[in-house]
């Protein structure tokens, strides 16, 4: 019985309540010295809108506050259907000083576009086309 309890509790494969920001966007990211720069590209007008609405600077410092960000300050970039965030001071120092796995800060928007978000209404019109 107890496992039954303990099962119930965990997210479900098939929850569509949250989906990762990676169904509506891509990215890319680097390092600019001792900051991260995090770009996170839409596929569609509707998934930028939900971008611009949503994926904010205090979003994105919260969801990287492990690494202890001093600030991060999100550009738009609408002729790309993007933002761009720099997230300074994540990288201990930078590529040839820090001890960090990721020195260079490449896999910061991997990792943000894992980042769960309520699905939203209009989620079929923000996939990435196939055609």
């Amino acid at each position: 019985m107890a496992d039954k309890t303990r099962a119930s509790k965990q997210p479900s494969m098939l929850d569509q309540t949250t989906i990762p920001l990676g169904d509506i966007a891509h990215g890319r990211s680097g390092d600019k010295g001792n900051h991260a720069n995090v770009a996170i590209l839409a596929y569609t007008p509707a998934g930028y809108t939900w971008l611009i609405e949503n994926l904010t600077a205090d979003r994105v410092e919260s969801y990287f506050a492990p690494l202890s960000p001093t600030r991060v300050v999100r550009y738009e970039a609408p002729n790309l259907l993007a933002v761009n965030f720099l997230l300074y001071d994540v990288l201990a120092g930078g590529a040839s000083r820090s001890l960090r796995v990721d020195t260079q800060g490449k896999t910061y928007a991997l990792a943000l576009l894992q980042m769960r978000i309520a699905r939203p209404e209009n989620y079929e019109t923000m996939l990435r086309p196939t055609s």
